[in-house]
């Protein structure tokens, strides 16, 4: 197992404060969200159920938490207030797992005596946002967690029955368990594959950062059907959870009346960047492009602009370089000055200036360039993204490389089987 970053018991996080970044209080941790798997692997923590002052309990995925501590959890400030719905794929760690009576499990895999279930610690897996269960804290003999007799001791996840699915079930519950061990690319693939009822049933098991993921790989018309089966309120939080370009594409497949919903559903700033993207031309730089691309001051250090590159959940093309800008810094900006490439990011102190280094001999993309004079640019010039700048010197976004060659592949591209280049057990499975 993978050395521990970072370890606390959930019973320390009942009932703690929620902050946001400016240190204003969001609200109470009042449950965790975890996710069963199988193949004997610990259950995922997916998030937490926050209480906020309107006594409304949401739910706060665990890639908008920066800190966990026993006294607070501090958030990326991004807070979806939509009102928690349990699915049936998760279930309630304070909740369903404490004072739950489980059996250990003695060296030659056979049930074992009988424990309460006291305490569950989480960790946070290296170098990720990841954090899943690590320890299950017991008392033997019978009786619940008020009941001060019996042995206590604090044994491995692996130690304890009952906290993982079964590897041949056949419930959604099952197969979204197994579909975590695979790539986005090929979890879309096996969903491509699938009867629309199973489709439906997987899309809605699925977590809504997961799905966004999914869907983006999923062909046009897979992407129309599942979103149009899930109820509005989850599809605007799906979309939300989508790269703005990519949901902009799905919703220009909908209904004029149908994209007007969903974007009324969704939150202001998502709906205003992904409205920004329907107005361009699908072919043009300012149809394909993100609107999410590292922008950094003019005053930011290397240091700085190392820190937003290995965000995790950065595509390796938008972290391949910064755009230094004035302000405001997000798109659409204040003047676009240039942009620092990572390697030159690598070869200068933390310390130095960005403006400093900054490459200003590139002209930048206007939003309306057609696609194949995006796609010559970035050939020109070796780049994997491109900015996009308006008439008066505003950044807009980046071009990708990968969204240009969405655009250039075949239609049915994404129906290819990718298991045909390494066999049986495909490409990529295992990974994230």
């Amino acid at each position: 197992m993978a050395a521990v970053t970072h370890r606390v018991f959930v019973s320390h996080l009942s009932g703690v404060p929620v902050f946001d970044p400016n240190g204003d209080q969001v609200g109470r941790v009042r449950d965790l969200v975890a996710m069963l798997r199988v193949g004997g692997r610990p259950p995922r923590i997916l998030g937490l159920v926050v209480e906020v002052i309107s006594r409304r309990r949401i739910f706060l995925p665990m890639t908008r938490v920066t800190g966990v501590e026993s006294g607070q959890v501090i958030t990326t400030g991004v807070v979806n207030m939509r009102r928690f719905e349990q699915r049936p794929t998760e279930r309630l760690v304070l909740g369903e797992f404490l004072d739950r009576r489980v059996r250990l499990v003695d060296g030659h895999d056979q049930e074992g005596e009988e424990v309460t279930v006291l305490d569950v610690a989480i960790q946070q897996l290296p170098a990720r946002r990841d954090w899943e269960i690590d320890k299950y804290f017991v008392r033997k003999g019978r009786g619940g967690a008020l009941r001060r007799k019996g042995e206590t001791l604090t044994v491995e996840w692996s130690a304890v029955s009952g906290f993982s699915l079964d590897e041949h079930g056949q419930g959604a519950e099952n197969l979204v368990a197994t579909f975590e061990r695979l790539r986005p690319t090929d979890v879309a693939n096996a969903l491509h594959h699938l009867s629309p009822k199973r489709r439906a049933e997987v899309a809605a098991a699925l977590d809504d950062d997961r799905l966004a993921d999914v869907l983006e790989e999923l062909p046009e018309d897979d992407q129309v059907e599942i979103i149009g089966k899930l109820a509005e309120e989850r599809a605007a939080d799906v979309l939300e959870a989508m790269d703005p370009d990519d949901a902009a594409d799905l919703l220009s497949e909908l209904p004029e009346e149908d994209k007007e919903r969903l974007l009324e559903l969704m939150r202001p700033d998502d709906a205003a960047d992904v409205r920004r993207l329907l107005s361009y031309e699908e072919r043009t730089a300012g149809g394909l492009m993100t609107t999410e691309p590292i922008v950094l001051r003019p005053d930011a250090t290397v240091a700085d602009a190392l820190a937003r590159v290995r965000q995790q959940d950065l595509s390796p093309a938008l972290a391949a370089q910064v755009y230094v800008c004035r302000s405001p810094d997000e798109t659409p900006t204040g003047k676009y000055l240039g942009t620092v490439h990572f390697q030159r990011l690598l070869r200068d102190p933390p310390f130095t200036l960005v403006s400093s280094i900054v490459d200003s001999d590139l002209v930048p993309l206007p939003p309306d360039t057609p696609l194949p004079l995006v796609t010559s640019y970035l050939a020109a010039y070796n780049m994997v993204s491109a900015p996009v700048v308006d008439e008066s010197g505003s950044l807009l976004g980046a071009v990708t490389v990968d969204d240009v060659l969405d655009h250039l592949l075949p239609d049915d591209w994404r129906e290819t089987d990718l298991t045909d280049l390494h066999g049986e057990e495909g490409i990529g499975r295992g990974g994230r």
